[in-house]
């Protein structure tokens, strides 16, 4: 698996396809097999002519474990995104996160617009400016002794995951504690590329992605119908959805 190293911090990456790239940006406690090779994301983008290009993010995957929570700022993962492009020299590209990738997704089109083409912010709504969606006591969860010790049934849920998926629970705990910051309505109001909130209407972690929408000009809402957090991201609604806002973005 191909890595390179920014700040410090090596990243790992896969590139497959060929065509207009798109970045994708998995969500917390995932890794970028999990969140878009798994689900069919990779193979859909491909088959439609793009080159797909999918990081782990810090902490995450195969890519550097860290555990001071500080090295988790959003602003510090937007800049591994932007910094893996710089690396294979892409100018420019559409940028698809979910969850706290969406968050990522949404910094980096705030600070770099003129390296994001447009961007989709999937499980995310309104939690990108009121509040952050998950607990800190995930982090609580992820640190007790054993599941057994986790009394919440979302610290309990986050846990599951990252033992089914062999992740290094100490540096989640500290990405989830590090990674909390939001934008303001103002900032929010300023991203002026072409932006698709897209969030299931059963997810009670994102916050509304209408709300989300009608604070970005342009911006354009999706519905998946009957998914929550965990069951929206491989979705044929979401990615039919997709498709057809990149057919349509400039």
């Amino acid at each position: 698996m191909p890595s390179f190293t920014h700040d410090g911090v090596e990243i790992a990456f896969l590139d497959e396809g060929e065509g207009e790239p798109i970045v994708l940006v998995h969500g917390f406690a995932s890794t970028k097999e999990v969140n878009w090779v798994a689900p069919g994301w990779v193979s859909t983008l491909t088959r439609a002519g793009r080159r797909v290009i999918a990081l782990d993010n810090r902490g995450h995957g195969q890519s550097a474990k860290l555990y001071d929570p500080a090295q988790y700022d959003t602003r510090l993962m937007a800049g591994d995104a932007r910094a893996l492009m710089s690396h294979l020299g892409i100018a420019r590209a559409d940028v698809m996160g979910y969850s706290m990738g969406a968050r990522i997704t949404a910094f980096l089109a705030l600070a770099h617009p003129e390296m994001v083409r447009a961007a989709i912010l999937g499980g995310l709504g309104i939690h990108l400016v009121d509040g952050v969606g998950l607990s800190t006591s995930i982090a609580e969860a992820l640190e007790a002794p054993t599941l057994l010790d986790v009394p919440d049934q979302q610290g309990r849920m986050f846990r599951t995951f990252a033992d089914q998926t062999k992740s290094d629970r100490r540096a989640l705990a500290a990405c989830i504690r590090g990674s909390r910051q939001t934008l303001t309505r103002d900032e929010v109001a300023s991203i002026r590329v072409p932006v698709l909130v897209a969030v299931g209407t059963r997810d009670d972690v994102a916050g509304s992605g209408h709300d989300l929408a009608v604070l970005i000009a342009g911006a354009q809402a999706l519905d998946i119908p009957g998914r929550d957090h965990m069951l929206s991201v491989g979705d044929k609604v979401f990615k039919q959805g997709v498709a057809d806002f990149l057919a349509r973005r400039p």
